[in-house]
């Protein structure tokens, strides 16, 4: 099966004078079931759509918009896999240096952001013609929402971009609706009842039984009402018991439609069957590689969906609570395709999703009730309901190491320890550190301190210890040297200095350094991204510490890693700051020793301290 057209020649080469849909994409064009560009055309193209793949256009000329002509029914328009603004700056809103889908990794490929700038220019180009956002940047700013890169509430994409709907979350059944409704001949103004979709009027009485959020008005002049509207919002992204939301502006009414129910079993199979070609478009063979195609290329998606709840995480608020999974069979199909291709080596390097361990709905009454809408699964602590088990993963790893060709299956995407922890069985625990680490497992205990684990959504500290413990154990009794890489993040919402200082002396006491420090990013659709905008828990309302200046970030982050020489000098200044002198000098407990300057000191020279 032959890539999808991705230019006026390719058109010409199959006979096609008009498509039905052009997709413009941020991203490089890669067929892979692991590209969302990718799912929605191939999923287009089995239901008898014709879809054209603009992909990274030159935003700044008209021309490269025209060179398909005016599709048939409208042109779909997504940021790509990452949001642009996160694919361009990092925490510190600096310049990022590669673009990972981009060629060769190469930066400024694609506009800040890129839905908006795609939309607007297809809108002065086709002024009539349907415009439908979807992918995580669209789906993350469907309403109004805090952008930390403008450090103001912007409003809705959807007024923005001048686009006439949004798909939302995971769009595989609601594009297919939305083309069916299209083909029909209904106009993209009349299209307001599907599922997963934000679309705007001038009357509210067309949206069906909605909860009235507050204004975008309201929300830009009082915090409060911002953490008010999150909370809703929040309570309102399960399928089942969901409600219609209407944010009102001065001269629209935007309406965010139902969540779509999560893809049944079948579905998934569906989706990961198609003729994907796993791989790049052989246009850019010339113009280098995509890296982003690195790590996934001979990896597969067991899942989607995640009950972990994590506040700095925008999982919830874009895929829901309630796991999807495809059959044993579906995915042992796609291993073998794998093992097929020319450059495998023997080795899968992931079976997972979001949350590799999280294969099953967390409790049976979600089927038919959905997920609760004040509690979640695993935090504060455990639901009484929540089913823990892993034994469909393991006869899944075990088959799929027995392919041929096949050396080694690893699980390298998120492993949620504390579910792994509250299994009474431990075969799967056994089978991943016997089987299925690659030398490294990452784990993400992100945290120490009490305070800053409950702003998180995060299990206590000791649970993991008992983790660790219990994995070291196994590598033991395998005779395996194989090691725990912690993610750890600093400056999140709850977190002051003597919290860092709290995670710094337990990282001494292990004797432990992180090489790398995830600083808290402050992105749409997530819990504590609301809390770092208003000061308050939305969940609770109750304030919050924030630690918001670039200083004060820095000094957390130095903290982490306060064995640097370069780190030096911020270590000394939050421990005088916080009062910690005690954790200065050279007793074993301390983290720095005093410095004996005459001279200014110079980060460039390695000084020698007193012994």
């Amino acid at each position: 099966m032959a890539f999808l057209p991705i230019s006026r020649q390719d058109l010409l080469d199959r006979n096609i004078n008009e498509v039905d849909f052009v997709l413009i994409s941020g991203d490089a064009y890669v067929d892979h079931p692991s590209f969302g560009a990718a799912i929605i055309s191939r999923v287009l193209e089995a239901h008898g759509y014709t879809v054209a793949i603009l992909a990274q256009p030159d935003w700044k000329n008209p021309d490269e918009f025209k060179q398909f002509g005016k599709p048939k029914l409208g042109f779909m328009i997504t940021s790509g896999n990452i949001d642009s603004m996160v694919n361009h700056y990092s925490v510190a809103k600096k310049r990022r240096s590669k673009d990972y889908y981009t060629p060769n990794g190469e930066m400024g490929k694609r506009p800040d952001r890129a839905a908006i700038i795609y939309s607007q220019m297809v809108r002065r180009l086709f002024s009539d013609s349907p415009i439908i956002l979807g992918g995580i940047e669209s789906s993350l700013r469907r309403l109004a929402h805090y952008d930390y890169w403008d450090d103001k509430v912007r409003r809705t994409i959807l007024l923005d971009s001048h686009a006439d709907l949004i798909i939302y979350g995971m769009a595989d059944n609601s594009v297919i609706e939305v083309a069916d409704a299209l083909a029909s001949g209904i106009d993209i103004k009349d299209i307001i009842y599907i599922r997963g979709t934000v679309w705007k009027t001038k009357d509210i009485n067309r949206a069906y039984k909605p909860i009235i959020l507050p204004s975008y008005d309201e929300i830009i002049e009082e915090k409060v009402k911002y953490a008010q509207s999150y909370k809703i919002q929040h309570e309102n992204i399960d399928a089942i018991i969901a409600k219609t939301l209407v944010e009102p502006y001065q001269s629209w009414y935007v309406v965010q439609n139902q969540p779509a129910f999560p893809l049944t079993q079948e579905e998934m199979d569906f989706v990961y069957s198609l003729p994907y070609e796993r791989t790049y478009h052989p246009k850019y063979k010339e113009l280098g590689h995509i890296p982003a195609i690195e790590e996934v290329k001979f990896s597969i998606v067991s899942n989607r969906g995640c009950f972990g709840s994590c506040a700095f995480c925008a999982l919830t608020h874009h895929q829901g609570r309630v796991i999807s999974t495809r059959s044993q069979e579906s995915i042992i199909e796609e291993a073998v395709k794998i093992t097929n291709e020319p450059d495998f080596k023997g080795y899968i390097h992931d079976v997972g999703g979001p949350t590799a361990n999280f294969q099953r709905t967390s409790c049976d009454k979600q089927i038919e009730h959905g997920t609760c809408k004040t509690k979640e699964c695993l935090h504060p602590e455990p639901c009484k309901k929540l089913i823990v088990d892993h034994s469909q993963y393991v006869i899944l790893l075990k088959k799929l190491r027995a392919l041929p060709k096949v050396k080694k299956v690893f699980v390298r995407s998120g492993i949620r320890y504390d579910y792994l922890m509250y299994d009474k069985d431990d075969s799967f625990f056994n089978e991943l550190v016997e089987h299925h680490v690659s030398g490294q497992l990452k784990v993400a205990p992100e945290h120490v301190s009490p305070k800053v684990l409950a702003k998180m959504g995060k299990p206590n500290h000791e649970l993991y210890d008992k983790f660790v413990e219990k994995f070291n154990q196994l590598n033991k009794k395998y005779n395996k040297e194989q090691y725990l890489v912690p993610y750890l993040m600093s400056s999140h919402p709850g977190s002051d200095l003597n919290s860092a200082i709290e995670l710094a002396e337990y990282l001494h006491g292990i004797n432990y350094i992180p090489e790398q420090v995830q600083d808290f990013y402050p992105t749409p659709g997530t819990v504590a991204t609301c809390m770092y905008y208003t000061g308050l828990d939305p969940m609770t309302m109750e304030e919050v510490y924030i630690p918001k200046s670039m200083h004060e970030k820095a000094l957390q982050r130095a903290l982490i890693q306060f064995n640097r020489p370069q780190n030096y000098h911020l270590v000394k200044e939050a421990l005088e700051k916080a009062n910690r002198l005690d954790l200065i000098g050279y007793d074993k407990k301390c983290l720095i020793k005093p410095r004996y300057e005459s001279v200014a000191y110079n980060p460039n020279i390695k000084y020698k301290g007193k012994k």
